[in-house]
């Protein structure tokens, strides 16, 4: 999602072409070659950089160093062209990382795991990715996916998610994708919560994980 030009924006995302936004937003065939070229590979509609992965993915991992949360394997749920594998490849090379995809053209350009977040029923990971991805499932399969989230996260996990609020106040809705279900941010932190703490920062620990936190560390929940 792309945040609001006058609050100094991250990422970019155009908008969907007439005949794609007939499509539902969570239809596979909305994923082709065409979606990822203006949504990863034009750097004038781009969703995001390396780069900009890069230092997403080392505060991440240096989070969860200072939080005492090890990271020897990572699952990204909705992995799209593999930029957290590319991030994570930098460093750490040890990490051993899974991808896992719901566009068959993506699985077929990098032999991702073909799968939905709802459906997966892979090995858990000591941390998991989900960026951008849960607000293209409706509601029941979002619930689902955040029930996958919770069965696979060992260590921790980074959701992004855009939110009603965040579309109304924080991305710029000329490039943000919009053909999307816009929730309110209430909606995923009460299903967020029956599940993780929230530690800030998009990053969430399991309930059970022991993490130690002091109190002004924990998010909302």
């Amino acid at each position: 999602m792309a945040r609001d030009s006058s609050k100094t924006p991250r990422s970019k995302r155009g908008s969907n072409t007439a005949a794609r936004a007939k499509l539902s937003p969570s239809d596979p065939r909305r994923f082709d070659e065409h979606y990822y070229a203006r949504h990863y590979m034009d750097e004038t509609t781009a969703v995001s950089s390396a780069s900009e992965t890069l230092t997403l993915a080392r505060f991440v991992c240096s989070y969860l160093d200072y939080l005492g949360v090890t990271v020897e394997s990572a699952l990204d749920l909705g992995c799209g062209v593999g930029r957290w594998r590319d991030a994570l490849a930098q460093i750490d090379a040890s990490i051993d990382y899974t991808g896992v995809e719901v566009s068959e053209y993506l699985c077929g350009e990098y032999d991702w795991v073909h799968s939905s977040i709802a459906d997966y029923d892979g090995e858990p990971a000591d941390l998991v990715i989900c960026q951008g991805v849960l607000q293209y499932l409706p509601a029941r399969e979002a619930r689902a996916a955040i029930k996958t989230l919770a069965r696979v996260t060992e260590g921790a996990l980074y959701l992004e998610a855009l939110t009603t609020t965040d579309w109304e106040q924080n991305v710029s809705q000329e490039i943000t994708d919009g053909n999307v279900h816009l929730r309110a941010p209430e909606w995923y932190t009460d299903q967020l919560a029956k599940h993780f703490h929230s530690v800030g920062g998009g990053v969430f620990v399991p309930r059970d994980s022991g993490v130690v936190l002091f109190e002004l560390e924990r998010g909302a929940f």
